[in-house]
């Protein structure tokens, strides 16, 4: 027997990635039930135990937490030509299936703010290496009454980290492994 999940109903990780209309309703809707709306955002390029307990700590900051992901071309324009590695389809469904996630949405837009001024989040999430006066969004957020967490990295857990290990391992030669 398949168990459902209890806070979205989803059975699938990709039950769990949204429009950005659907969320908009979703959010009003948990708003007048008095549950506080986290949303935070990234690439989440090569999934890593950074990306899981970054997710773990934003989702301790409320009741429903909506990661936005970026888009490939979203992400080709801020980290440069070899990324993203893992396409966004993967990216997101691999998100959406953290059991801390509630829900995922793609967006494209080069920063989050469009979709933080149509969900209007109770709660903003970065990580502590933004600036609060660097993160976007913020000024909207605790204009409404909002709040803005900036949640510590794991040191030495990145994606380029990950990337540049690899390499380092297996560098551009054939290995016997592979």
């Amino acid at each position: 027997m398949k168990t459902q999940d209890t806070s979205t109903g989803a059975r699938k990780a990709t039950d769990k990635i949204k429009k950005a209309g659907e969320l908009q309703i979703l959010c009003r809707s948990a708003q007048r039930e008095e549950r506080g709306v986290v949303f935070t955002n990234g690439c989440f390029d090569l999934l890593h135990v950074g990306h899981l307990r970054y997710l773990e700590a934003a989702r301790n900051e409320g009741d429903i937490l909506i990661v936005g992901v970026n888009t490939d071309a979203s992400v080709h324009r801020i980290k440069g030509p070899l990324r993203p590695v893992i396409e966004e389809a993967e990216r997101s469904e691999l998100v959406a299936a953290l059991h801390c996630v509630d829900y995922v949405v793609l967006f494209d837009t080069p920063d989050p703010l469009p979709l933080i001024l149509l969900l209007q989040p109770d709660v903003l999430v970065k990580g502590a290496d933004w600036p609060m006066d660097k993160i976007i969004g913020a000024d909207e957020v605790l204009g409404r009454g909002g709040r803005v967490a900036r949640i510590p990295l794991v040191q030495d857990r990145s994606t380029t980290s990950l990337i540049e290990k690899i390499l380092a391992r297996f560098g551009p030669q054939p290995h016997p492994f592979l």
